[in-house]
């Protein structure tokens, strides 16, 4: 993670840390980190704040299991706040709610722009251990095939009643979808705003 964090501007070393739950967008909380906490976080995957009340590092879902699992860090233009995408393992507040704003935190379409990211990089940064690098490697014409394949096995799950095949296929087609539009150098929103486009005239 290349980034330069400054807990120098805060009098007591702490930096805010926005926590985002990267499956939907949605804020979950707010918190607080001094270096300790940000490095811990870093090193372990897990997000660990410092507890301004009890003035000790403090592991979100150490006492309830609900553990914050990173996904990104990011730092603010001027150094001094931190946003953290990651993976809840249930509600985030103390109080039992999804989000510390009483916010319901439901749907998962934020995690295909996330998904996005991890296929672009994939792409730029090739390792032979990475199938979807080996689908790039391979280019446009076997991407598009393995679409081509998704969609007829999609098709046929769809005939039967078996629900859990049925959204693996599913989950096959959207991915290999995902691909072939960033070989094409396109993303989402592009379908998304054609999608929009034909809304609007109706």
């Amino acid at each position: 993670m290349n980034m330069i964090i400054n807990f120098d501007k805060s009098p007591d070393g702490l930096v805010p840390a926005v926590i985002q739950d990267v499956a939907t967008g949605k804020v979950l909380m707010l918190g607080y980190m001094n270096e300790e906490a940000y490095r811990k976080t870093e090193a372990e995957g897990i997000v660990t704040f410092f507890s301004r009340s009890k003035q000790r590092l403090w592991t979100k879902g150490e006492t309830s299991s609900n553990f914050l699992h990173v996904k990104q860090m990011l730092v603010d233009c001027d150094g001094d706040t931190l946003l953290i995408k990651a993976s809840p393992d249930g509600p985030t507040c103390h109080t039992g709610a999804d989000t510390c704003f009483e916010e319901v935190n439901t749907g998962k379409g934020q995690f295909l722009n996330y998904l996005q990211g991890i296929i672009h990089e994939r792409r730029v940064n090739p390792s032979d251990a990475s199938y979807t690098a080996s689908l790039f490697k391979k280019g446009v014409n076997k991407i598009a095939q393995k679409v081509g394949e998704e969609a007829v096995e999609l098709v046929i799950e769809a005939k039967d009643d078996n629900d859990d095949l049925f959204r693996g296929e599913a989950a096959d087609l959207m991915f290999h979808f995902l691909v072939l539009l960033e070989q094409k150098n396109m993303n989402l929103d592009d379908i998304i705003a054609v999608l929009q486009q034909r809304h609007d005239k109706q």
